[in-house]
């Protein structure tokens, strides 16, 4: 029938031109989270180069960190410091690991000579005493000036957990802002892991920052995987067995 043949011809058009609608869509979205992901991995790598040329960068003294307009910017760079531990404020971060052992982060703040501000020092790593979980090893902060040589670093890292850790020697996180208030310090916005050889029991061999592109490269392979099999099906069951159909059935075939 004439008009039933039209109606099915609007139809299959109609079809056509949601699905083509639907895999051009797919297709670009899944492509631009494929480049999404690879321009991720680009920034990491070149956060890795910025902070392999801090390394290498002049130490910075005193006066150049409390002269940074923001200190973060120095982040990764080695500095040398001195000043006087604020006793009585020492840290031990719990279920940190150094060497495939857990343990903890002992952190001291360190009032810098000359001046109102401190900075928080990751001074090193400790064991913990699995027989007695509260007994923390006692470790030396000496009352005069001392220099110390390490690195500039982001705060500790956090760990996951179920509630904020309360005040006392052993937490599982600090937050800088809020140890300042607690402790009344003028905290610079940054720390220092401190380097130079393991002494009083501080283990100080610190992992290299680590940037992991794999998973990005891995994440965007997936992208592009599927956007190619999205293609790759519209082209076949929208462009050519439909050909085929025609083709096999002559000019003619209704």
């Amino acid at each position: 029938m004439p008009v039933n043949h039209h109606m099915n011809l609007s139809r299959q058009s109609l079809r056509f031109w949601i699905v083509t609608l639907a895999a051009l869509l797919t297709t670009a979205v899944t492509a631009s989270l494929g480049v999404w992901q690879l321009n991720r991995a680009a920034q990491k790598l070149a956060l890795k180069a910025e902070m392999d040329a801090r390394a290498l960068q002049a130490p910075w003294g005193q006066s150049d960190l409390l002269a940074a307009a923001n200190p973060g910017d120095g982040v990764y760079r080695a500095v040398t410091l001195r000043g006087r531990w604020v006793q009585g404020h020492d840290v031990y971060l719990d279920n940190r690991q150094m060497d495939g052992r857990v343990g903890f982060f002992v952190v001291t703040p360190l009032r810098l000579s000359g001046s109102e501000r401190a900075v928080l020092v990751q001074r090193g790593w400790v064991p913990r005493d699995f027989n007695d979980r509260q007994r923390v090893p006692p470790i030396e902060s000496l009352p005069g000036e001392v220099e110390i040589d390490g690195r500039l670093a982001p705060p500790p890292a956090r760990l996951y957990e179920f509630a904020e850790s309360p005040p006392g020697p052993i937490r599982q996180n600090i937050d800088l802002a809020a140890y300042a208030r607690e402790t009344g310090l003028n905290l610079l916005p940054v720390s220092v892991q401190q380097t130079g050889p393991d002494s009083d029991g501080l283990m100080r061999r610190w992992p290299a920052p680590a940037v992991d592109v794999s998973k990005h490269h891995g994440y965007a392979f997936q992208w592009f995987a599927l956007c190619a099999l999205v293609a790759s099906l519209y082209l076949w069951f929208q462009i050519f067995l439909p050909r085929r159909k025609r083709n096999s059935h002559g000019p003619d075939a209704r």
